[in-house]
C-alpha cells in the first residue's frame, strides 16, 4: 500500500450527501477483485450519459457536461470534498479502490458511513471528518476559487487552505501509524514473517505429518 504523509491536492467538490458505494462503483463492475482499473468507472452513471458495462471503451462514451468531475477545473483533483454519511450502502471495498484508481487520496466530508471509512484506512485513503461548518466553508471557498488546494498533513493531522487557515483533524493512532508506514493488513502480518517462518518449522519437525 503507498504511503501517505502529505498531500498538496486540487480539490474536487461533489456537493451531495448520502453518496452510497453504488453510485462510487455501479454493481455490475464487481466481477474483477483486482484492485486498479476502476477509475474509469468511479461515478459511472452520473458520470456518462449512457449506461456502462465492464470491457467498453470508455473514452468513446459520452460524458455528462453537468457532473462536476467532469469539469475542467476539476481534472486532477486529488482531494474530494462531499457531504455527510459519504459512502454509505454496500460495504464493497471496490468503492475506495475505484476512488483511489481515479486518482483521490482524501476525502473531506462531515461524517462518513462505518465500513466505508474503515476500507478507506486499509487501501491508502485518508477519509477526514471535518464539522459541517468548516466543510460548508471549504465548498465555499472551492467553487469560488479555480484550482483551489489544500494540504493535508497527516503527521501533524491538518488541512490547510490557500490562506494559511490550518484545521486540525482527529485520527486514530493505529491507522495513522499504517497510513503513514503504507502497512494495509498484508503489510501488517508480514512485519512478523520471521516469527510465521519459525512457527512453520516448529510445526514441521513436531507434526511432520501435517506437511505431507
Amino acid at each position: 500500500m503507498e504511503k501517505f504523509t502529505r498531500l498538496d491536492g486540487l480539490v474536487a467538490p461533489l456537493d451531495r450527501a448520502n453518496v452510497d458505494t453504488d453510485a462510487i462503483i455501479p454493481k455490475q463492475f464487481l466481477k474483477s477483485i483486482k484492485r486498479s482499473g476502476f477509475g474509469p468507472n468511479a461515478f459511472d452513471e452520473w458520470r456518462y450519459l449512457d449506461h456502462g458495462e465492464p470491457g467498453m471503451d470508455n473514452s468513446q462514451r459520452p460524458l455528462n457536461p453537468d457532473f462536476v468531475l467532469n469539469q475542467p477545473r476539476y481534472r486532477g483533483a486529488s482531494v474530494l470534498l462531499a457531504r455527510e454519511n459519504f459512502g454509505c450502502g454496500s460495504s464493497r471495498e471496490h468503492a475506495p479502490w475505484a476512488l483511489q484508481d481515479y486518482g483521490f487520496r482524501a476525502i473531506i466530508a462531515p461524517s462518513f458511513a462505518d465500513i466505508f471509512f474503515n476500507n478507506c484506512f486499509k487501501n491508502g485513503i485518508l477519509p477526514i471528518a471535518l464539522p459541517a461548518a468548516k466543510v460548508d466553508q471549504l465548498f465555499k471557498e472551492t467553487e469560488g476559487r479555480e484550482g483551489y488546494r489544500l494540504t493535508v498533513d497527516l503527521e501533524a493531522q491538518t488541512v490547510t487552505t490557500p490562506s494559511g487557515e490550518a484545521i486540525a483533524f482527529e485520527v486514530d493512532a493505529f491507522r495513522k501509524e499504517c497510513l503513514l508506514n503504507g502497512w494495509d493488513d498484508i503489510g501488517l502480518t508480514l512485519r512478523h514473517a520471521g516469527k510465521i517462518k519459525a512457527y512453520e518449522e516448529k510445526r514441521r519437525q513436531s507434526e511432520p505429518w501435517l506437511f505431507v
